[in-house]
């Protein structure tokens, strides 16, 4: 029993050899080769790359797992890695038993399994110049530019013949006499966008995928952290580092093949949004951040596109269905200007546990399905909030505001003044050469941490002020707006949208420190970049 990579061409003969054994009648071995094409994409070349310490413990698994299953003698597996030409073999997979029928059944079982489970991606060269990095994470049926030729040989010479590839069952939601074959043809013809490939995405998507809603857009620019996967379940460890809405993408496609899924690596921005939200019937926000949840509350206001919005902060969150094709509320009909982004802790600073996001992106899943298949018992101009922690539920009238219809365009022409907020941040960020200047400040320093972060981490500085960001923002401000202040959190963040909004209530002398008390932690300079 062996798995292994091998970055050199693969010899069939000789690896057949190292299974021989006379008392095996039955030997059944699996090629995967690299074709020239691949989604009416004309390709010139592969690479493969794995995550080898965890890829080959888990391959051995896989075979371990085979000759238990089907009684087997010997079986191994062998993994191309590094770059292919045209009509290379990419894969093999041999199995030796006493019969052919195990043989032909450990054979299939492992080939899918290591597409399925063991960490491997491949590079696709296009004739175009084009590259990009999948995820092997489908089935042997689609294994994309592996042209999957099987043979198998004993001394009856048979071949294996390999049985139907499944298909998605949709039976319990059909079962629904709200849902029906009907139900399920409406599915079948829904296009969905859904921003955000983390927390709230994760359940969405699978949701969606599964249930299966014809065409999903996905939009995420981010890379997988390792410090997502508690609650974005969806991903592996093996994974870090790569692009979410491919590995989403990649997960989507296995989970099922009749969905169409369309991958945007990208943040999505106003002068983007109209082109990418367009051809999409419903829109689904699960970002993290004010900035781009009222610029898809605008958006879709003029394109008169219903959203499905959700928030949310440690135990608790809200969900909330704008349908400006109904007339009813949006975002701005609730809170008009947007809460600058880093005033409320996200994820990272403020904590969360993993079913928290996970309850959220369901509801939202099941809003969304509920206003496909236009069940009963929508959310409409409500505003829902749950706290997870005692299971308290609230429910908040929400009333279309009277100049709702010119909430969007009012919010585009405020967008011509967008560079100037990017100045605005030169201007209110400060940096330091070293620690030494740092402490040296002749500035009052206004550390607006909470106190268990200021327990975990303490104040560099000995004579700052401790006033939470709540509290500092809170009315009037308890500092004299002559003053001269420097603002500090962990990051950077929420001190420079603390500054920025304290300039705007007139104090001119307020700044923030670029990095945080992060940066200073970290022993040294501040850095400008």
């Amino acid at each position: 029993m062996t798995f292994r990579f091998s970055s050199t061409p693969l010899d069939e003969s000789e690896l057949r050899a190292g299974l021989s054994d006379p008392a095996c009648g039955g030997y059944a071995a699996f090629e995967g080769w690299v074709r020239d094409h691949n989604e009416g994409r004309r390709v010139r070349r592969l690479e493969y790359e794995a995550f080898e310490p965890l890829a080959i413990k888990e391959g051995e698994r896989i075979i371990a797992e085979a000759v238990a299953r089907f009684g087997v003698e010997h079986a191994a597996c062998v993994h191309r890695i590094g770059a292919l030409e045209i009509g290379g073999k990419a894969v093999w997979v041999g199995v030796t038993a006493r019969h052919r029928d195990e043989a032909f059944r450990a054979c299939r079982y492992i080939i899918d399994e290591v597409k399925h489970r063991v960490p491997i991606w491949k590079k696709e060269h296009y004739e175009n110049g084009d590259s990009g990095w999948v995820n092997c994470e489908r089935c042997a049926e689609h294994a994309g530019h592996a042209e999957h030729a099987a043979a198998g040989r004993g001394h009856e010479h048979d071949r294996h013949s390999h049985e139907a590839a499944p298909r998605p069952d949709y039976s319990r939601q059909i079962a629904l006499k709200e849902v029906g074959a009907a139900g399920q043809e409406k599915l079948r013809r829904a296009a969905v966008l859904v921003v955000g490939c983390g927390g709230l995405g994760v359940p969405v998507m699978t949701y969606l995928a599964a249930a299966g809603v014809g065409r999903i857009g996905l939009v995420d620019g981010d890379r997988l952290e390792a410090s997502n996967l508690h609650r974005q379940t969806l991903y592996s460890l093996a994974e870090v580092g790569r692009p979410k809405v491919e590995l989403a993408a990649a997960r989507l496609r296995a989970l099922n093949p009749e969905v169409e899924i369309h991958a945007h690596a990208m943040r999505l921005e106003a002068s983007t949004a109209q082109a990418v939200i367009e051809p999409y019937s419903l829109v689904i926000d699960c970002t993290d951040n004010f900035s781009s949840k009222f610029m898809l509350n605008d958006t879709c206001v003029r394109l008169r596109k219903p959203v499905v919005f959700s928030s949310v902060y440690q135990y608790e969150g809200q969900l909330q269905v704008v349908r400006p094709d109904r007339g009813g509320a949006c975002l701005r009909c609730v809170w008009p200007e947007a809460t600058r982004d880093g005033l409320v802790g996200n994820c990272a600073e403020a904590g969360v546990l993993g079913p928290v996001p996970g309850t959220f992106g369901s509801l939202q899943a099941l809003e969304a399905l509920k206003l496909l298949l236009d069940l009963p018992g929508q959310l409409a101009d409500e505003l829902l909030m749950l706290d997870l922690l005692t299971l308290g539920l609230t429910r908040v009238r929400t009333r279309r505001s009277a100049d709702c219809p010119d909430h969007a365009l009012r919010r585009a022409a405020a967008m011509d003044g967008a560079s100037t907020a990017n100045a605005e941040a030169e201007d209110v960020e400060l940096s330091f050469d070293s620690l030494e200047r740092a402490l040296s400040t002749a500035l009052e320093v206004i550390d607006i941490r909470e106190p268990d972060e200021l327990a975990r981490l303490p104040t560099p500085w000995a004579n700052a002020r401790h006033l939470p960001v709540g509290q500092l923002l809170h009315g009037r401000p308890a500092l004299p707006p002559a003053g001269s202040y420097l603002l500090v959190c962990a990051s950077g963040k929420r001190s420079l949208s603390a500054a920025r909004e304290l300039r705007s209530r007139g104090y001119a002398g307020v700044f923030s420190l670029r990095g945080g008390i992060a940066a200073l932690a970290r022993g040294g300079a501040v850095s400008t970049a």
